[in-house]
């Protein structure tokens, strides 16, 4: 792996210091579980964003909701 040197308040260091007692080997586990929930996190924000522009779009475009009437009345039933 990498590494990767980053500046912290003391607060911060103060918990990187008490990693152990939630369960952390050390404090680069913490940082990597940390950013990789962030990166999900911002994952799920852009997928939220893209919904609502999607269903904003839909609900503005008659042709749009026709058409998809339209597709569900031929879907098959079964």
């Amino acid at each position: 792996m990498k590494e990767q040197t980053f500046k912290l308040d003391e607060f911060t260091i103060s918990f990187l210091e008490r990693c152990q007692e939630y369960g952390f080997q050390d404090a680069s586990e913490v940082v990597r579980t940390a950013l990789a929930k962030l990166q999900l996190a911002l994952n799920v924000d852009n997928l939220q964003e893209s919904a609502n522009l999607y269903a904003e779009i839909y609900e503005n475009n008659q042709e749009l909701q026709e058409l998809t009437e339209a597709g569900l009345e031929e879907w098959p039933r079964e």
